[in-house]
């Protein structure tokens, strides 16, 4: 008698997800990207989910679910990040850093699952926001003599015609 095979299935991916599974309480994958050549993979144990009642839709539940999550990630004392990657970061997000942490907060959906995974998806955005490098900086360019000439041209006109707004001198 032969036994059926079993095949491993890939497990589906969310169309928010950067290329990478960042299932709710796993470890936060960030796919490769500007500032990320090798990408980036942030511990489960340095991120801190912490989770509350949330306001809104859920019927008769709403008041009895803990479904809102706040994310916290600590930027400074974090492993995963180079001393490269953490100043950028400190400098980036210096609006939203508290005490070298940033939070993330979801509330959106009914279920605590989907409001996890929202967390972790704008972590993952706010990270690679604040981990892509400047860009270039502008370079200074003479302005053309044709440019100029119509510059000066258009202020010849319209002098002449705010001078014509005037009183009307009596000869």
């Amino acid at each position: 008698m032969r036994l059926p095979t079993l095949r491993a299935r890939a497990a589906p991916t969310s169309a928010g997800d950067n290329g990478a599974m960042n299932e709710p309480g796993g470890d936060l994958v960030i796919a490769p990207g500007p500032g990320l050549r090798r990408g980036l993979v942030i511990p489960a144990a340095e991120l801190v989910e912490r989770f509350s009642r949330s306001s809104g839709p859920g019927g008769q539940g709403v008041n009895t679910t803990d479904s809102r999550v706040e994310l916290v990630f600590d930027v400074e004392a974090s492993t995963a990040l180079t001393p490269v990657q953490r100043e950028r970061l400190t400098t980036s997000l210096a609006g939203r850093l508290v005490a070298g942490r940033v939070t993330v907060v979801a509330s959106e959906q009914r279920s605590q699952l989907r409001n996890r995974a929202t967390a972790r998806e704008r972590l993952v955005d706010l990270l690679r926001e604040g981990l892509a490098p400047p860009p270039p900086a502008r370079r200074a360019t003479k302005p053309t003599q044709g440019s100029e000439r119509r510059r000066i041209e258009g202020k010849k006109r319209r002098s002449q015609v705010k001078s014509g707004r005037g009183r009307i001198q009596p000869d």
